[in-house]
């Protein structure tokens, strides 16, 4: 295909392609999961447990995608990379793309090229990375890479197990992608969060918040290492839970420094704080899952990957498409529903699992969750994929 086929706007800048991806995956992943569960729909999903279907895909089809599209876009303003686009950028969203397909029409295909398909994206970004950020002004980003290889192996180790028959094996590996995900969480969120809130307070004519702390930034994400670390390896109930109540807390020391609540009036910015409540939500439950049985095992999970991640990403998905295609950061009614309808169905969700609710409520959770990023793609769909407008 000639070098000309991907100069379309599409291929402009990373978020373009994996935000449109993601946005139409979104339901695809959360409803499809949610039907097989309520045996409203038959996922193809070769003998996978319907509940691992979704984890999988939640995780390495949806949320991969709005990752790799976040990062990518925001390296060359934040570490001096170069921009990653046209042809190379087309690479990645096939590979993402190859990916999914594979997972869909796995029944009919052997399994070692399911896994192939779908492990390839991840070392073919983390190669294109490397050589830049290693060249990098800022040299801070190189914590990047360790977390990218973590999603690597865990999605290596993922179709290890399942080719060996290791359902639990594959569940285990889909958690160990999740913390990689919640490292990254706290590392890129915990700082564009702060820094996003400062301005918006100086901009009000108030105090800015205090300097970052390096000893209680290296404990947020340390603290998160250590958990999955004992987690993931079997380590006695209340290691674990001991863990997570002082990720918890320390979380909850390191958000209350940011202010929020000053800015609550400001939709971008109560959804990138309320991410973060839904973090330390999360670590809580996990703790007193290893404390008491009654919290169930995974409403951690829930808590994190449908509340804070889906606040996070709904929120700097908006902010990313206005700035970087040109327009005004000013937020469309219709986003200010879509995150109004992203916490709705995060709280639905995790009601479900804690009170056992059933399948109906968990079916309604995840219809609400999926509109909230069918409202997105309707309203900035175009955006994504037609031209900049010229910046003033």
């Amino acid at each position: 295909m000639p070098v000309s086929a991907f100069t379309a706007p599409l291929w402009s800048s990373a978020f373009r392609p994996f935000y449109l991806a993601g946005a139409l995956y979104a339901p695809l992943a959360m409803v499809g999961g949610a039907g097989a569960l309520a045996s409203a729909v038959d996922l193809p999903a070769a003998g996978i447990a319907p509940s691992l279907w979704h984890a999988h895909e939640m995780v390495f089809g949806f949320a991969l995608a709005i990752i790799v599209g976040t990062v990518l876009t925001a390296l060359p303003s934040w570490a001096g990379t170069a921009e990653t686009a046209g042809g190379r950028l087309a690479l990645l969203a096939a590979l993402w793309l190859a990916g999914r397909l594979a997972f869909w029409f796995a029944p009919w295909l052997p399994p070692w090229t399911v896994a192939l398909a779908d492990v390839l994206l991840l070392p073919v970004l983390t190669a294109m990375l490397l050589l830049p950020l290693l060249r990098a002004r800022d040299r801070r980003y190189l914590w990047l890479l360790p977390v990218l290889l973590a999603l690597a192996v865990a999605s290596v180790a993922y179709h290890a197990s399942m080719l060996a028959g290791d359902a639990a094996g594959a569940l285990r590996a889909v958690h160990g992608a999740v913390y990689a995900v919640m490292v990254l969480f706290v590392l890129k969120g915990g700082v564009l969060t702060p820094v996003f809130t400062d301005t918006a307070l100086r901009a009000l004519g108030r105090a800015g918040l205090p300097p970052f702390s390096l000893p209680l930034e290296i404990g947020a994400a340390g603290g998160i290492v250590l958990l999955a670390a004992l987690d993931l390896g079997g380590a006695p109930a209340p290691w674990v839970g001991a863990a997570a109540a002082g990720c918890a807390a320390l979380h909850l020391v390191r958000t209350a420094r940011w202010r929020g609540w000053q800015v609550a009036a400001q939709p971008l910015l109560s959804s990138m704080h309320l991410g973060f409540a839904w973090l330390i939500l999360a670590l809580a439950l996990h703790a007193a899952a290893r404390f008491t049985d009654a919290v169930p095992a995974d409403a951690w999970l829930h808590a994190f990957t449908v509340g804070a991640l889906g606040m996070m990403m709904l929120g700097l998905m908006t902010r990313v498409a206005l700035r970087h295609t040109g327009r005004p950061l000013v937020v469309p009614p219709s986003i200010r529903l879509a995150l109004l309808l992203a916490f709705v169905a995060a709280a639905l969700r995790l009601a479900a699992t804690v009170h056992g609710l059933g399948h109906t409520v968990v079916a309604a959770a995840a219809a609400l969750w999926a509109a909230a990023f069918l409202i997105y793609l309707g309203r900035f769909g175009a955006y994504l994929v037609g031209p900049s407008l010229p910046r003033s």
